[in-house]
This record gives structure tokens, C-alpha cells and sequence, in this order.
């Protein structure tokens, strides 16, 4: 089980005085009181993209860990080349992965091939291209730099140097890295265990489910499927804790099912306050819950909670406050919980192509896109379940908490989806 002594019953309380949560404050709250609960583990270097690096990585070799050729040419030393150059020329080639142990004498070259190791004597390269060959000599014309197209031992990275800080998400890219600097092994946090729960008497599952099942007043579950596939992309584990109705004691056992399963979870509905609100009345009478009634649209009632040592994230049911709480909220803490810290969102300040007049009190956020001329558009509604806006969008735009009208030709802040690694 994951060290669960980090997260403190009391983690989610907001500051006293504090009833509609500004989203700021809301996000201070969870950075500040959220740790890593993952465990470590040991993992092969080349089996290691996406992984989190629980302890910093070191060069093991440096590389190149030879000096060698950058291109195909003749080698030979000496101070800078300028003018007329003619060099005797030795039998013989420098190969990749077969060192030319002889000594290269003044005033001669050797013939040189890419990723060759330089024979002793040599510590300048010029191109097979830039060179007449005659018999037993090459000349060539023009300035040419001692040093010139070879590649030094450790000029890229020295036996020792600090490759990647505790944290650090491993990408395609650094797997080349650390195998070329000789990193066999990696120490990473385990995945993040996220349960998802859907709660709700008016919910069908889309997997047990057709059509047919379908009766007034029922939906189809598509809060769990999103979430799910927004927490794999974040390199967590999920757990599918499934649909439950609105029945107390059977939202029990899957909290206790998610205890044992889960580092965190995460839920839609029954969330808030309201009678039918079971999944949030369970929580404040067994275990520690916190409703936040945070100043953002789309979503407003965000239920935090810890149910035996779980923390617990309760999110509006309607899917698009769901999935905007979750990129905003749950991104950055389950970033901070994996063990890669606290992740803000890159942002760009882009023109819009809307006009909008927002009222003071909350921070909002807008469906959004960018067209063919760089300009951000945003969906025709704003309405929180309307899914097909998800779909329709590329990013957000945030606006901020205070009144304003937005004209065409405005700068607005727009957060793309790949900002939260989507």
C-alpha cells in the first residue's frame, strides 16, 4: 500500500472564513497539502518512458566516451589550415568500431570514416568532398579550424554530470540518453492507483447497456470512459471501480473497494450538498469531507475528502464541468501525488474571434479553438453538458475573475489540451 502517513485527514480544509473558494486559493490549498503517496522501484533504462524518476539520474560514461569523426573525410594535426594544404596520405582507413592504433606523423592524413575514433596524432577532419586525391596525397584550399568536424570525448556529456532532477517525467528522447551515458537501471515511482466512480439511480453503464435499456430519465455513463482515458494518458494506473446507484451502503463498499485498490479516487456525481447527494453524505459521516464551493464555471461544487486514508476527489456530474475540474484541479495534484511536482498549464495570449461580457465573482472557462488565421474561436455554448463541445475543442480560454468585455481583436489567454499532456 502506498505511504499513506503524507496524507493528513485535514488535507483538503480550506482557510477559515473562506465559503465561496476563489479557484486560486482552491489551488494553493491542494499544493500545499498534497505529497507523493507512490512507492519506488527499480526498472530498466530502456523500459522506462513515461515512468517518474524517484531519485536523480548521473552520466555512468560520458559521450562520446571516445574522440572520434563527425563525417567521412581524411584526418591529420596541426595548427589552423589556410591557403594551399598537402598532406602524404597513409595506407589504410579509420573505421567505425575499429580503432587505427598507428600514430599519425606531421604533414600526413588518414583516411577517416564517420564515428571512426581518431587515430593518435589526429585532431582535425576535412570532408571527403573539399579534397583532390592524387595517388599517395591529398591537398585541399582554404581556412580550415583545428578541431574541425570531430566530435570530443565528453563533449556532450561528462562521466558524473546530473542528467535528470528527482521528478522528472521520462520521455522517447531521454531513453536515448541514459542508455547513452551508460544508465542501465532507473529508480521511478510506481503508477499513481486512480479508482473512477460514477454514482447516480439515472446512469447506465455503456458497456452492460444498448439503447433499449434506456428509459426516461436515464443517461448513458460517459464520465467514467473520459476520465479513464484522461488519467492512462497521464501514465497512472486505472482502477474501474464502476457505476454505483444512490444507495448508501452500497456506495460504501466500493469506497472500502477503492481503499484497498486506490492511492486516490476519483468520482462524478452526488458530489454536492443536496439530499440525493449520497456519495458526499457518506463521506462527512465516516469519513473527512470538504465541500468546495469554488467561484469557476463550469463546476462550482467540488467535494475533497479522505476516506481511510484515501483521498478522495469528488467532481460535478455533468461531463463538461467534470472534465474542466479535472484538467484544472485533478492534473496538477495527481502530477504532485505521482511524484513529478506541481504542473501549472503552459498558456498563450492569442487574439480572439468572439465577443463575450463576463459578470465579476468567478473565474471561467471557454470551449475553445484556434481557426486557420491564428484566431481563438470559441463553441456556440457554454452549457455543461453539452459533450459534443469536447470534441469540437482544442483548448480553453481562461477568463479572469473580475468583469470584463471581450471584443473581437482582444487578447485572451488560451490553454491548449497539450498543455496538460493530452
Amino acid at each position: 500500500m502506498s505511504d499513506r502517513n503524507k496524507i493528513k485527514d485535514n488535507c483538503f480544509a480550506l482557510p477559515k472564513g473562506i465559503n465561496w473558494c476563489p479557484m486560486d486559493v482552491a489551488l494553493k490549498t491542494l499544493e500545499e497539502n498534497l505529497n507523493t503517496v507512490c512507492q519506488k522501484k527499480k526498472i530498466s533504462s530502456i523500459t522506462s518512458e513515461g515512468c517518474i524518476l524517484a531519485k536523480p539520474i548521473n552520466a555512468a560514461v560520458s559521450n562520446p566516451n571516445f574522440s572520434n569523426s563527425a563525417v567521412d573525410g581524411f584526418g591529420f594535426g596541426g595548427p589552423a589550415f589556410e591557403g594551399l594544404n598537402k598532406f602524404s596520405l597513409i595506407s589504410g582507413t579509420a573505421f567505425a568500431g575499429k580503432p587505427f592504433g598507428e600514430e599519425i606523423p606531421e604533414f600526413h592524413a588518414i583516411e577517416i570514416m564517420t564515428g571512426a575514433a581518431l587515430p593518435p596524432g589526429v585532431d582535425t577532419i576535412v570532408l571527403n568532398e573539399d579534397v583532390h586525391l592524387d595517388n599517395k596525397s591529398i591537398t585541399f584550399s582554404g581556412k580550415l579550424k583545428k578541431g574541425s568536424n570531430v566530435r570530443l570525448v565528453g563533449e556532450d556529456v561528462q562521466e558524473g554530470d546530473l542528467l535528470f532532477e528527482i521528478g522528472h517525467r521520462l520521455r522517447p528522447q531521454d531513453l536515448a540518453l541514459l542508455v547513452a551515458a551508460g544508465v542501465k537501471t532507473v529508480t521511478v515511482y510506481k503508477p499513481l492507483r486512480v479508482g473512477i466512480l460514477s454514482t447516480g439511480n439515472e446512469i447506465l453503464d455503456s458497456s452492460l447497456s444498448n439503447k433499449s435499456d434506456l428509459k426516461k430519465s436515464m443517461i448513458f455513463d460517459s464520465n467514467r470512459p473520459l476520465l479513464s482515458s484522461l488519467i492512462s494518458k497521464w501514465g497512472c494506473e486505472v482502477i474501474d471501480i464502476g457505476l454505483e446507484i444512490d444507495d448508501l451502503k452500497k456506495i460504501r463498499q466500493k469506497m472500502d473497494l477503492a481503499a484497498e485498490k486506490c492511492d486516490v479516487l476519483l468520482t462524478s456525481g452526488g458530489a454536492s450538498a443536496g439530499n440525493a447527494d449520497y456519495l458526499s453524505k457518506l463521506i462527512k459521516e465516516e469519513g473527512e469531507l470538504y465541500n468546495w464551493r469554488i467561484a469557476v464555471k463550469p463546476g462550482r461544487p467540488l467535494a475533497m475528502g479522505v476516506w481511510k486514508g484515501m483521498p478522495v476527489f469528488g467532481l460535478p456530474g455533468n461531463p463538461v464541468a467534470a472534465y474542466v475540474c479535472t484538467l484544472i484541479f485533478f492534473y496538477p495534484a495527481m502530477s504532485r501525488m505521482a511524484g513529478s511536482g506541481w504542473l501549472e498549464p503552459q498558456a498563450f495570449q492569442m487574439l480572439a474571434n468572439f465577443q463575450k461580457t463576463k459578470l465579476a465573482g468567478r473565474r471561467e472557462f471557454l470551449r475553445a479553438r484556434v481557426n486557420d488565421l491564428g484566431q481563438v474561436e470559441v463553441f456556440k455554448s457554454e452549457g455543461s453538458g453539452r459533450i459534443s463541445g469536447l470534441s469540437w475543442s482544442h483548448g480553453l480560454v481562461e477568463l479572469p475573475d473580475e468583469a470584463l468585455e471581450i471584443k473581437k481583436g482582444d487578447q485572451v489567454k488560451y490553454i491548449p489540451y497539450s498543455s496538460f499532456g493530452i
